[in-house]
């Protein structure tokens, strides 16, 4: 509304300095009126009146009564010091309404074939457990920031890395070949993930009980940790999988296997899904020939022992091993080489983001820092989605210890909690029993969703389930249940669409929700710039909020006046179509009976 009513109003002040003054300004500050004094826009008077040494005051009120005279769209004015607070008219709003309305997907903007590409990384699992809360909190704000870009105007790529190599996939292979007795997914009953984490756990408890045994032996703790015979062969293992051992690449082929299948399930279960996969196995050998080339350009140097380094401590970081002295990489070498590649597979590729917890937040300042100096001109387009963990009540999650809370678990829970709130409520007479249970899968994420992505992304969660399931406040079914009233009223109401060059007289609630409209197509902007699905989630709330007071207060139905019954059927309408829309680029589902 600001952009807006800058264009409408910029030259109607101009004109006054020109007439009274004999000056140009080429710009008017306009904001958001405080909430303690009366108005919808305030023009800051300060630096206008310092200009031409005039009293703030004074040239408030000149400005203010030029304008309700010139002006259809102010229809009262106060100056309080340096600001002048307009009072719009209804007209105005009526006008401004009227564009919301007939804007298809309003606040939205379809991605052209030639617009940026940008592609979002986001869940990157090891392939040695199931997805946990962390990867909940994680696959949730990266699918939405992907949503968030594209409803920008970008083309998106959503893209993961899986880690599907490595000791830790070894030590749920080796526990499976000891204690495994062939069980499999079809076998035990267990999904595929849920079963190689299984052994993964059993592998810690025994190499736990085995560095017990060597210390009562009489070898120290440290000692024990590197001898524990269930180590030794997983690092065996390790060795074999790298120099391609057939039997134990079969074996992790079909492990692996297991694992893709359960997380498939668990992605489908959240509603998240991916354009491209890149795997550890493929791209751990890569960024070698980016190594040779920062050596060729002197950006790398190599020590006595063979080992490769970059000295970055005149960027206020420390020296960094990119290649061991044996020739083998290490993880930043093989992050380096990836994102080569994918800006070599998606020519047009104009940023990516990298949605991981910030306790890589080093890393990545790292990686960026290297790419820059390596000369890649896209090095200045990546941005690391640095998120702060997901905390329990009883603590943090230890994947070792098979104390994680398993995003499959958890999503199962959230849906049993609304479903025993939604009957304790009694209002769901009228649907089926399969409409009964998709209502709610839909309350139970949209609480498990909307908790997590209300938060600003930099800040550490304390989930609790309970309060992220409230029907009242700032949570996900609040929401879900504002829309269901809207799309129930609207069946009683109807509406023939809006009519055009109405002169009515608006509530102030009516003009807030107007107000809150406007500020959609600006809020899916700053989200976009700052990777934030907080702006939209918030945004949200405040409309709802709006829209209830509204509800409450005014009579829809009961109005005798055709042309307000149908505006207000309109208004609500439009408000309904904002916040599905919105919520679906949180991947928010809103029902439209509850």
């Amino acid at each position: 509304m600001s952009t807006y009513l800058q264009q409408r109003l910029s030259s109607i002040i101009q004109s006054y300095f020109e007439e009274n003054h004999a000056i140009r300004f080429e710009a008017f500050e306009f904001q958001t009126t405080r909430k303690d004094f009366e108005g919808d826009t305030t023009v800051l008077i300060f630096p206008l009146a310092a200009q031409i040494k005039m009293n703030p005051e004074t040239l408030g009120n000149e400005i203010g009564s030029y304008l309700k005279k010139q002006s259809n769209d102010v229809a009262d004015f106060n100056v309080v010091k340096g600001f002048l607070n307009l009072v719009l008219t209804d007209r105005f709003y009526l006008e401004q309404f009227e564009t919301i309305y007939s804007a298809p997907n309003y606040g939205h903007i379809k991605p052209l074939k030639n617009a940026p590409t940008i592609m979002v990384e986001f869940s990157s699992p090891n392939t040695n457990k199931p997805l946990h809360l962390g990867h909940i909190r994680n696959n949730v704000l990266g699918y939405a920031v992907a949503n968030i870009l594209e409803a920008n105007g970008n083309n998106v790529v959503r893209t993961q890395i899986i880690n599907d190599r490595g000791i830790h996939i070894c030590k749920s292979m080796v526990a499976w070949l000891n204690y495994g007795k062939g069980e499999s997914p079809s076998s035990s009953g267990l999904k595929g993930d849920h079963l190689v984490g299984k052994y993964y756990v059993i592998f810690d408890a025994e190499y736990k009980k085995q560095i017990q045994e060597l210390v009562a032996e009489g070898l120290l703790e440290e000692e024990a940790k590197l001898k524990a015979p269930i180590l030794l062969e997983a690092q065996d293992m390790l060795r074999k999988w790298e120099s391609n051992d057939e039997e134990v690449r079969s074996l992790w082929r079909k492990m692996n296997e297991w694992v893709y299948t359960g997380f498939s399930s668990t992605y489908s279960h959240l509603g998240v899904t991916f354009d491209s996969y890149y795997y550890e196995s493929d791209t751990y050998l890569l960024g070698k020939d980016t190594i040779v080339k920062g050596l060729e350009m002197g950006v790398l140097y190599t020590k006595e022992d063979g080992s490769v380094w970059i000295d970055l401590t005149n960027e206020g970081l420390d020296e960094k091993l990119l290649l061991r002295s044996d020739g083998t990489s290490v993880y930043m070498t093989q992050d380096l080489g990836t994102a080569q590649k994918r800006f070599e597979d998606v020519p047009s590729l104009a940023g990516m983001v990298y949605t991981v917890g910030n306790e890589q937040d080093y890393h990545f300042k790292v990686l960026f820092l290297i790419l820059k100096k390596l000369g890649y001109s896209w090095a200045d387009s990546l941005f690391h989605l640095s998120y702060g963990m997901v905390d329990l009540p009883s603590g943090k999650m230890k994947s070792r210890e098979g104390t994680v809370v398993d995003a499959d678990d958890l999503m199962k829970a959230m849906e049993l909690e609304a479903k025993r709130i939604a009957i304790s409520a009694g209002k769901l007479d009228s649907l089926t029993e399969n409409e009964k249970e998709n209502l709610y899968k839909v309350l139970g994420l949209g609480a498990l969703k909307y908790f997590i992505l209300k938060v600003d992304p930099k800040k550490r969660i304390l989930f609790d389930p309970e309060a992220s399931i409230d029907f009242n406040g700032n949570t996900g079914p609040f929401i879900q249940y504002t829309h269901a009233r809207i799309k129930t009223l609207l069946q009683r109401v109807g509406s023939e669409g809006l009519t055009r060059d109405v002169e009515l007289k608006l509530d102030s609630r009516e003009r807030e929700i107007i107000k809150q409209l406007s500020r959609y197509p600006e809020t899916l902007q700053q989200a976009a710039l700052q990777y934030s699905p907080a702006l939209v989630a918030n945004y949200i709330y405040d409309l709802v909020k709006a829209y209830n007071t509204f509800y409450q207060n005014i009579s829809i139905l009961g109005s005798k006046d055709f042309q307000l019954k149908n505006f207000r059927a309109a208004l609500s309408q439009k408000v309904a179509e904002v916040i599905a829309n919105a919520c679906g680029l949180l991947g928010i589902v809103v029902p439209n009976r509850m």
